[in-house]
């Protein structure tokens, strides 16, 4: 394996997860640097492998853009964990990594003799991360989980969509997304925390923790106010004027969150600042709807880029509505290296969504990026790479 550099050189990663949540998780380390192996099942490999459309490349072999998404930078072992050798190169595996991802349901690893037990029985410094639907242990902590059942569950959709419509999930698969995330975060911690013990440890989220774990101030205006959330469209709850507004020719976004801008933003649509419907945030929050339609009819009158230069120009936040294709063809997202130019081995060269985070302006701090690999892609190296770490003998 190249040396890549990136925070999390020569860290191992065995990821033994699929679909979203576990992939995302594995994918983040991956971008610090880390070494990712991908197990995956023989002959079908990854559900995601199987999703769409659309699907790229070959008709005799389709890609899924979907899979794309989410494994980049990875390796692809394929085994069969029911099987003798499958267990006893799994069991190699585990020994010579750093960090185990897994995202079975809850009980799964244990039936096939991988328990957190036993995995740390066969390396004290594992740092395991275990993502779930609902949690490993409560009530339901058996659950599968699917992303569009966590985020009804967790009140997610009941505070999303149009005032008084029906609740409506996320355009992406926000649970999964954020499961991965703070399993990213919360494995860093635990290796973090291995330099100073020797030992790993076993990090657990879920998509029910992770959604719940973002409600914010929608969380506080139940649990400390009494207040319960409702879904209120594309306007904030707290905040006015903060949201969507139609121009002559399209819509655009406003977000006044201080007295300052108020002042400046009414005075440059010719309202009043000092109506005592509108004069404090509150006044405005409880008034909205008259605000709204004051607003809406100033703005009526010009179109949307004239709007967002007015507005852009005396400081109040302001943005336009775009579209996936437009953000990608924007200059400021690339220009943040969101946009990631790789060289797939039947494909060519394609274009994937970017680390979110860079080091000294390089896009997830390694040096170079991989394309999501091919089914079994790396059966071969990955063994002989682990005959030089673990030999065969020492996996009994």
């Amino acid at each position: 394996m190249a040396e890549v550099g990136g925070p999390l050189s020569g860290i191992v990663v065995l990821d033994l997860s699929r679909a979203l949540a576990g992939p995302h998780a594995a994918m983040l380390l991956g971008d610090l640097g880390a070494r990712v192996i991908k197990v995956e099942q023989p002959g079908s490999g990854d559900d995601t492998r199987g999703w769409g459309p659309p699907f790229v490349g070959p008709e005799e072999d389709p890609i899924s853009s979907y899979f794309l998404s989410c494994n980049r930078n990875k390796e692809s072992i394929e085994l069969d964990l029911k099987s003798p050798e499958g267990v006893g190169l799994l069991t190699r595996l585990v020994r010579a990594s750093d960090v185990l991802v897994e995202n079975f349901r809850p009980g799964v690893l244990d039936r096939l003799g991988f328990s957190m037990e036993r995995l740390h029985e066969l390396n004290p410094r594992l740092v395991i991360c275990s993502i779930s639907g609902f949690g490993h242990d409560g009530p339901e902590g058996g659950r599968a989980g699917y992303d569009q059942i966590a985020q009804g569950e967790a009140g997610l959709m009941s505070i999303t969509g149009a005032a008084d419509g029906e609740p409506t999930k996320v355009g992406v698969p926000i649970g999964d997304l954020l499961a991965g995330l703070h399993g990213a975060y919360g494995t860093l911690a635990a290796l973090y925390e291995r330099e100073r013990t020797g030992r790993g440890r076993v990090v657990r989220t879920s998509l029910l923790s992770s959604i719940v774990g973002v409600h914010a101030f929608q969380g506080t205006r139940w649990t400390v106010a009494g207040e319960v959330p409702k879904s209120i469209g594309n306007h904030h709850p707290s905040i006015a004027p903060y949201g969507s507004y139609a121009c002559s020719d399209g819509m655009l976004q406003v977000a006044v969150a201080s007295e300052g801008q108020w002042a400046k933003f009414a005075g440059l649509l010719g309202l009043d600042a000092a109506d005592p419907r509108f004069a404090r945030n509150a006044d405005r929050v409880a008034n909205r709807p008259e605000l709204n339609a004051e607003i809406e009819a100033v703005l009526a009158t010009g179109t949307r880029d004239e709007w967002l230069e007015r507005i852009g120009a005396i400081g109040v936040p302001c943005g336009a509505i775009r579209t996936i294709d437009q953000v990608y063809e924007w200059e400021q997202t690339r220009s943040q290296g969101l946009v990631l130019p790789v060289e797939h081995p039947v494909l060519g060269r394609i274009e994937l969504p970017g680390p979110p985070v860079r080091f000294d302006d390089v896009a997830g701090g390694r040096t170079e990026h991989l394309p999501p690999p091919g089914l079994g892609e790396h059966n071969a190296s990955i063994r002989a790479w682990l005959d030089t770490v673990q030999p065969e003998e020492a996996a009994d």
